[in-house]
């Protein structure tokens, strides 16, 4: 005897529980597949992007901070008629009374010509970048010679005895310099160097394979440069 069929039009009846745990567990199955299939996509994708952001952080900090101390050089000439230097640090000394050693051995001992000569809103971070001699962030404690620029506070080689009435494509502030040597570290920066020049432009310049930077077709240190005009340049390193 064959059972009385529903009409056509009526609803199907409603899932029993099994049917609803099934597609429960189906529906679970579908979404942790999707977040899989997300992640492995962002696994592999992303971390070319994160090394490239890696690698460029600390040349993009080095220029905001080179181009900082460009404003601090032409506030300094502005006051004392030249940067920082054996004569403006008398001048420097009478002026503010600082109790800080303004000495000329190093691109650190000048530069505490700026902390303490362009006003009390001068801090320590701008004459820091992420170098291999630079590991130590300052700390804008720079109120005795142990902790003014203190070694490692500073990223930055510097060209004494400039004045901004110079040749406006004169360098006069750079990063990443090998100390001691007219050499930059292409592994800095991945491979380029910041330079700020007289007319307070800054901007990266690639290193060569021997660690030079090349302008005029001649190293950027070459007495032969237009710029330097027959000397070579007072090159001060930062300790």
């Amino acid at each position: 005897m064959e059972l009385p069929q529903p009409p056509p039009d009526q609803p199907p009846p409603p899932p029993d529980r099994e049917a609803m745990r099934l597609r429960r567990k189906a529906s679970r199955i579908w979404w942790l597949g999707g977040i899989s299939i997300a992640f492995c996509l962002l696994v592999l994708l992303t971390p070319p992007v994160i090394l490239k952001s890696a690698k460029a952080a600390p040349r993009t900090e080095a220029l905001n901070n080179i181009k900082q101390i460009g404003m601090l050089l032409f506030e300094f000439d502005n006051e004392y008629g030249s940067f920082p230097d054996t004569d403006t640090a008398i001048d420097v000394k009478e002026e503010t009374k600082t109790p800080l050693t303004l000495g000329n051995h190093s691109s650190n001992q000048l530069f505490r010509q700026l902390l303490v000569g362009c006003g009390p809103g001068t801090g320590e971070r701008p004459f820091w970048a992420k170098t291999a001699h630079s590991r130590k962030k300052p700390d804008n404690i720079f109120t005795t010679d142990a902790t003014a620029l203190a070694r490692g506070e500073c990223a930055f080689g510097y060209i004494a005895g400039l004045s901004s009435s110079g040749d406006p494509s004169t360098p006069v502030v750079f990063t990443p310099v090998v100390r001691g040597k007219h050499l930059f570290d292409p592994d800095a920066f991945n491979g380029f160097a910041i330079i700020l020049h007289l007319d307070n432009s800054a901007r990266p310049l690639p290193i060569d394979k021997h660690g030079h930077v090349i302008v005029n077709g001649m190293d950027i240190f070459d007495p032969r440069q237009p710029f330097w005009h027959g000397k070579s340049p007072d090159v001060k390193w930062p300790e």
